[in-house]
């Protein structure tokens, strides 16, 4: 018995300790009503410190340091594109025109030189005729000409006697013959002879006797473009003219890329003396690989919009290009070095006169060789925002935008969905409203701004008005 009492004694202790916990534990708030109120409000503000910590304040001095825009966010179609590379070449058929000598001669003249500007009919080279088929030619003229004269005196003055019966008519007939023969030779001279590039002036004096020994060598008429016309979209035919500042017509159709003989030299017919270029149609020749054909061939079959991108174009310098650029060919072989294999995409060139008044100069916008990146468009995002590359910053797999308010900037996690050298695109979601005015630059400096205002402590979000009080972002 003695023992039983002194085991309930033992135990007693320990049992009266856990009552008292327990019932401490239980009245708490009763007990420490300043200490559980006291960590209810450190709770409380957890959450709005960190949502200040997304908010900055930037003045408008400090947008303007950042070169700072906003602009509101609207969903839209995107394309993703893959760049290739290229260049801007000319236009086989189209951007150059050789000169050719019309016969033997030597060149005494050469009123022409590499950069001036020409009309069609304009007067490049004088050439000293050599050619004995040209000798030959002119008096082959001359005396068609005069035998058509005497044979037709034969005529009239026989014509009175044929009603008489003096003459037969057979005799008439016989003469009649020989003038439709000697008018056949006059007309295939005259043909030669404006062919090897006499004017028909010329000519008119070859028949009176006047024979030509010199021969002025002239910039081409204009081709007809409507051959081109009939197998390519109307934004590539051009007429070939250009417009000074003041708006004259100038009518100029060649520049003069090189001369290929000099002053006093001997030139054969058909020899080339000149090549005359016009940059107004070329190419951007794209260079892709084998792998990137099937996007190419979509692209051109479907007639795709292609943007081109073009190095050492200062925007600003030149009228807006209002061009639409599709892929007009794709070729059908591979370069064995460089295993790429070459598309055609047309391009219409701008230009400038400068210069005296005698005497103007073409400058062109594009040239040929100058390099291009083409962006061909492969995949379609629907509903999506598209913003510059520096409107978004990344810190680990987190993307963040900017929402400005006035003067406040809110850091907004978003999901990108694709991005590339130039643009990001990211998700219509919900963390993005339609409208909102998003900071479309400068987004790398704007979370250093944050990232500082947080680790001094600074209350981040928190806007003055001139009258003192205080406000907190939202």
């Amino acid at each position: 018995m003695n023992r039983l009492v002194s085991i309930a004694r033992s135990l007693a202790g320990p049992a009266i300790l856990v009552a008292v916990l327990f019932a401490g534990w239980t009245f708490r708030k009763q007990l420490f009503p300043q200490q559980e109120t006291a960590a209810a409000s450190d709770d409380k503000p957890s959450a709005e410190s960190a949502e200040k910590q997304t908010v900055l304040e930037i003045s408008e001095q400090a947008r303007k340091n950042l070169s700072l825009t906003s602009k509101a966010a609207r969903p839209q179609s995107y394309w993703r594109t893959v760049v290739i590379p290229g260049e801007v070449a000319d236009r086989p058929g189209l951007s150059d025109r050789g000169v050719t000598s019309p016969a033997v001669g030597v060149v005494t003249a050469i009123h022409a030189f590499p950069g001036d500007t020409m009309r069609p009919g304009e007067t490049l080279f004088t050439l000293r005729l050599f050619s004995e088929y040209l000798q030959a030619t002119q008096t082959s003229l001359f005396k068609a000409r005069q035998e058509t004269a005497i044979v037709q005196a034969e005529i009239d003055r026989l014509s009175g006697a044929v009603n008489t019966g003096a003459v037969s008519r057979s005799k008439m007939i016989e003469l009649q013959s020989e003038v439709s023969r000697q008018n056949t030779l006059i007309q295939a001279a005259r043909q030669e002879l404006l062919t090897r590039g006499l004017m028909p002036d010329q000519v008119q004096q070859i028949e009176s006797g006047t024979f030509v020994s010199t021969v002025d060598v002239v910039a081409p008429p204009v081709r007809d473009l409507s051959s081109v016309s009939r197998r390519a979209p109307p934004q590539e035919v051009q007429q070939v003219t250009y417009i000074n500042e003041a708006g004259q017509d100038q009518g100029l159709a060649y520049e003069v890329q090189e001369l290929s003989v000099e002053l006093g030299q001997q030139v054969q017919a058909g020899q080339l003396l000149a090549n005359l270029s016009n940059h107004q149609m070329l190419y951007v020749v794209g260079h892709a690989f084998k792998r990137e054909a099937a996007y190419l061939e979509q692209a051109a079959q479907e007639k795709r919009p292609i943007e081109v991108e073009f190095a050492e174009d200062e925007e600003g310098r030149w009228p807006e290009l209002n061009q639409t650029f599709n892929i007009r060919h794709l070729a059908n072989s591979i370069d064995t070095n460089s295993r790429t294999f070459d598309f055609f995409v047309p391009l219409t060139n701008q230009s400038r006169l400068y210069g005296e008044q005698g005497r103007a100069f073409l400058v062109w916008r594009f040239r040929p060789g100058q390099r291009a990146r083409i962006h061909v468009p492969v995949e379609k995002f629907d509903d999506v925002f598209v913003l510059p590359s520096e409107a978004v910053v990344r810190e680990g797999p987190e993307a963040y935008v900017f929402r400005q308010n006035g003067d406040l900037f809110k850091q907004i996690p978003v999901h990108v969905l694709h991005e590339d050298r130039r643009s990001v695109v990211i998700a219509n979601d919900g963390n993005i409203t339609a409208g909102a005015f998003l900071a479309q630059g400068s987004a790398a400096s704007l979370n250093r701004v944050l990232k500082s205002q947080s680790a001094s402590g600074k209350q981040p979000g928190v806007h003055v008005h001139a009258d003192g009080t205080t406000h907190a972002a939202h």
